[in-house]
């Protein structure tokens, strides 16, 4: 299926998305530079969003980094009680996305889920290739699991999650836990990427006009990636992962249009198969990214509260064991 006969799979409304970001004419990322790109990617960020939830706690902080950095971080409350925390990774190839861009989605998360959030500014590509990001992941991981209760958070009920390339740090920071004995009560991935090689039926079938395409992608990891042997690194591919037994319940949420779609499947299907219970959900006819057009997409607005339902569930889960 390809040209038309993909793009008939669209909804109406991510159709005249699509159109619309068109007759913008705004610039290819793989036409500009790392800094224009993260500039073009936040200007933009906001457009199609609902309006902002506001919440009880919203506090900036750092978190140290193993080669001393400071990461910036975001925590997200809708109230001052001891809530439960999703470690959250935001999108963006690798190269672009911030906590500024994904502002919206954790305040919604928290507001409906009525947990905490704690969003993080892993450093970004090219200036800081693989393994950076995913150390920067489980540098935030660890340190969330051993400081939440300074945060006034509950370090006993901790989730991770984020989408796209966020998808693949949590995914990646959910086997990582389970090797630290580190219990986590889910692993909440959108789109996430999963796959060494862009080679499957959607990346084909999705390569171009559907929001994400093959060009952006490939511009995305040549930056990231220092070689070829990178990718083949479970942690840039989760999907090459050798065991995934006895790591958190997932929830995926998937974009039907989308050139990850096949392999946020595969990787669902490995967590099932080594007995990890797995909550798939397919939204049918949008496109990567559709999580952050909830004021044109119900079906935003549904992924929204289905993750968010999945949280509630596994924290109370960790309540009752």
């Amino acid at each position: 299926m390809r040209g038309q006969a993909a793009h008939a799979l669209l909804t109406p409304a991510m159709r005249d998305v699509i159109r619309r970001m068109g007759r913008a004419g705004h610039p290819a990322f793989h036409t500009l530079t790392a800094t224009q790109a993260r500039a073009a990617y936040e200007a933009g960020a906001g457009v199609l969003e609902i309006p902002t939830p506001a919440l009880a706690r919203v506090e900036n902080f750092s978190i140290p980094a193993r080669d001393g950095h400071a990461l910036p971080a975001r925590l997200y409350a809708p109230s001052t009680d001891k809530l439960p925390v999703l470690l959250y990774f935001h999108g963006g190839g690798f190269t672009i996305g911030s906590i500024a861009t994904h502002d919206i989605l954790c305040r919604q998360l928290s507001h409906l889920a009525g947990c905490a959030v704690v969003a993080v500014d892993y450093r970004l590509a090219p200036e800081h290739k693989f393994p950076t990001a995913a150390h920067d992941a489980e540098d935030a991981l660890q340190w969330l699991a051993t400081h939440a209760n300074r945060l006034g958070l509950d370090s006993e009920r901790l989730a991770v999650g984020g989408d796209s390339a966020g998808g693949t740090l949590a995914a990646m920071c959910a086997v990582l836990a389970r090797d630290a004995g580190l219990p986590l009560a889910l692993q909440l991935l959108f789109y996430p990427g999963c796959s060494a090689h862009q080679d499957t039926p959607s990346h084909r079938r999705f390569a171009r006009g559907f929001v994400l395409e093959e060009r952006e992608i490939n511009w995305f990891f040549s930056r990231y990636v220092r070689g070829p042997a990178d990718r083949d690194d479970w942690r840039f591919a989760p999907l090459n992962t050798s065991d995934v037994d006895g790591v958190a319940p997932a929830w995926v949420g998937l974009a039907e249009c989308d050139p990850l779609v096949d392999e946020g499947v595969m990787y669902a299907d490995k967590l099932r198969m080594a007995g990890v219970a797995v909550d798939l959900e397919i939204y049918r006819g949008v496109t990567h990214e559709f999580i952050k057009m909830g004021r044109i997409l119900p079906e935003a607005r549904q992924a929204h509260a289905d993750a968010a339902s999945a949280l509630r569930r596994a924290f109370l889960k960790e309540i009752d064991a």
